[in-house]
């Protein structure tokens, strides 16, 4: 086992002011952590630029508008921030972590007056999967708990409180042998895994769950934006559990795991091809600062 995230060195930018690494704390009276009141983003700097910044720091202040509150600082504001915790860091590559709550003026469900604390902190982590695993394909199992109704939880927000049943999927398939989970929404449709987003080929064409009870990631956006510069179509539909045995290929895709190709979903087995492959490298390239030896 590791040292612990908060035993790292370095600075955490902190309502305004970078702070040490181990000074970055919050009361134990915080709402945030009592009634998950906080929203966050993952993010990923390549060659020292972190990738979509903005648009991280747009979906930032949207998923605090959707839990009630209002982040008291800018888009420019923050991305101003996170690129000064990367080079006070001295990172070029790294992953991001801005996180919003609210404070512990007041301790109960409603919360208006309080507090809203931002912090920032960054560190070296590789991608979500092993290099290897990423190309052969890892194996996920199937979650027991789904995706909820839009209409039942803030589905469109990065919010804290939703990835609850993530984590106790994720250890559970983790118990079992697999690397993740696939979920599955209220409706018993295909929804996403417990951090990533899912895609699935047939003929040439990639498919995806539409986005309507689980965030549509900036990753696959991306994704599919390369998918179509390649002319290969991309149909967002509702894709039910016993269409998974007519797919060859099958992907996920996050600011953590990258894109990462998938061999098997409890009982279905698909084999990385052509097209999985092909989104990998162009994803990677994509991720390059533009000009650099990397990107040329």
């Amino acid at each position: 086992m590791g040292i612990p995230f908060d035993k790292f060195d370095g600075v955490i930018w902190y309502d305004g002011k970078l702070v040490p690494w181990t000074d970055a704390t919050l009361h134990v009276l915080s709402h945030g952590l009592h009634y998950a009141s906080a929203v966050f983003e993952g993010e990923r700097a390549y060659g020292g630029q972190i990738f979509k910044c903005t648009q991280h720091s747009e979906r930032l202040k949207r998923s605090a508008n959707v839990l009630d509150f209002e982040i008291p600082y800018s888009v420019a504001e923050i991305d101003a921030a996170k690129r000064l915790v990367l080079e006070k860091n001295n990172f070029t590559d790294a992953y991001v972590r801005p996180i919003a709550w609210r404070g512990s003026e007041m301790m109960g469900v409603s919360a208006q007056t309080n507090t809203i604390h931002l912090a920032i902190a960054s560190w070296q982590w590789p991608s979500y999967f092993k290099p290897e695993e990423r190309l052969k394909g890892i194996r996920l199992d199937l979650a027991e708990y789904r995706r909820p109704d839009p209409k039942t939880a803030p589905s469109l927000a990065k919010a804290a409180g939703l990835y609850m049943i993530c984590t106790i999927s994720k250890h559970r398939a983790e118990r079992r042998g697999f690397a993740d989970a696939m979920m599955l929404d209220w409706q018993g449709r295909v929804a996403e895994c417990t951090g990533a987003n899912i895609f699935f080929v047939k003929d040439g064409v990639i498919n995806t769950p539409i986005a309507d009870c689980f965030l549509n990631g900036i990753t696959r956006q991306t994704v599919i934006e390369l998918a179509r510069r390649r002319g290969i179509e991309v149909v967002e539909r509702r894709i039910q559990p016993e269409e998974l045995s007519g797919f060859s290929e099958c992907f996920i895709t996050g600011s953590a795991a990258e894109v990462t190709a998938v061999a098997q979903i409890a009982d279905w087995h698909f084999t990385p091809g052509a097209i999985t492959k092909q989104l990998m490298d162009d994803y990677t390239a994509e991720t390059q600062p533009k000009g650099s030896a990397a990107a040329a």
